[in-house]
């Protein structure tokens, strides 16, 4: 632990290199009204903080800037406190999963200026909520299939001879009474199709619509999508110098599988977890800093929320944000495939 006036100097180097992105100096520490001791006093400190390896002294200034492990002191030790100041409104009510996420992407980057990466639940947790029969023709029926998500998946069945408009009628009461809350995908969606004590006529009908119900939950949708937002707002709003690590970092995003493991991570936590340059184990992000949390019900995290930018980032507003988002996406998720 450092002394309380090594953490005001470590505090204000902080400060005025993310304000700045320039090393930070003596005389300009001097300056400063709240660190009332003298320019010899504050070098003395900037030196025992760079013995600490938590400064860095660059061989073309005279200044300091803070390492990855002075920036993790900061945050550890002498964050300010993270629940003042505006919360992010997302007004999710009512939104399908795909423009919920999009959404939340969107909002989380203009809030902080940063690279917002959102990853939608797994299609797996949706359920099966409404389905419908329709008698489109004497010889085609049409199957919807609406899931706890929004998703719509619809069918069209041709058969030999008409159909029995009772027998359709029949099956959209049957298939919402055994289908109704079986998770997409399931195996017991299947066998919920296959009940031997039905007659004839009934099993052949149900056999003919089964294809509308088993390709859910297999491809597409937005289940374990990847949403990206404010790439460019980044690029714009950094220095030179860290613009090729975030050309790395689009590259990364590309192959969302090793993006996706990075976020992993964020799930088994229980609040925001930040990873700061070389923390992180993929290599186009040991420049940059991930604040990450997890959301969903309270024992079954099923997705993630997370910024990306700059080790000199805003620790207070991004930790800040991101647990707000992720607490307004708990709830949402919750409402959207717990209450069905």
């Amino acid at each position: 632990m450092l002394t309380p006036r090594q953490e005001l100097v470590l505090g204000k180097v902080v400060a005025r290199f993310r304000e700045t992105g320039q090393p930070v100096g003596s005389k300009i520490l001097s300056s400063d009204p709240e660190l009332e001791f003298g320019p010899s006093t504050i070098r003395s400190e900037l030196s025992q903080l760079e013995d600490l390896g938590l400064l860095d002294h660059p061989h073309t200034s005279a200044g300091r800037v803070p390492t990855d492990r002075g920036h993790r002191y900061f945050v550890d030790h002498l964050l300010p406190v993270v629940a003042s100041g505006p919360s992010v409104e997302l007004g999710l009510v009512q939104r399908e999963v795909d423009e919920a996420m999009r959404v939340t992407s969107e909002t989380l980057s203009a809030v902080t200026d940063l690279l917002a990466v959102v990853t939608a639940p797994p299609i797996a947790t949706a359920t099966v909520r409404h389905v419908e029969v329709l008698l489109l023709q004497p010889n085609a029926v049409m199957v919807v299939v609406i899931t706890s998500a929004g998703e719509v998946a619809k069918r069209v069945v041709s058969f030999p001879a008409p159909v029995d408009p009772g027998l359709a009628n029949w099956a959209k009461e049957y298939l919402n009474e055994r289908l109704a809350g079986i998770g997409l995908g399931a195996r017991m969606l299947r066998a919920r199709l296959d009940d031997p004590g039905l007659g004839p006529s009934e099993l052949r009908f149900l056999d003919a619509l089964r294809p509308a119900f088993e390709g859910l939950g297999a491809t597409g949708g937005a289940g374990g999508g990847v949403y990206v937002s404010g790439a460019a707002r980044l690029m714009q709003s950094t220095r030179s110098t860290e613009v090729a690590h975030l050309d790395a970092l689009v590259d990364e995003l590309e192959r969302r599988a090793t993006l996706l493991g990075l976020l992993r991570h964020a799930l088994g936590g229980p609040d925001v977890v930040v990873r700061i340059g070389a923390e992180n184990p993929i290599p186009a992000l040991r420049s940059l800093t991930v604040v990450a949390a997890g959301y969903g019900p309270p024992q079954r995290k099923l997705g993630s929320v997370s910024v990306i930018g700059p080790v000199r980032m805003d620790y207070p507003q991004a930790i800040r944000a991101v647990r707000d988002v992720a607490f307004q996406l708990s709830r949402y998720v919750e409402e959207l495939y717990e209450n069905e």
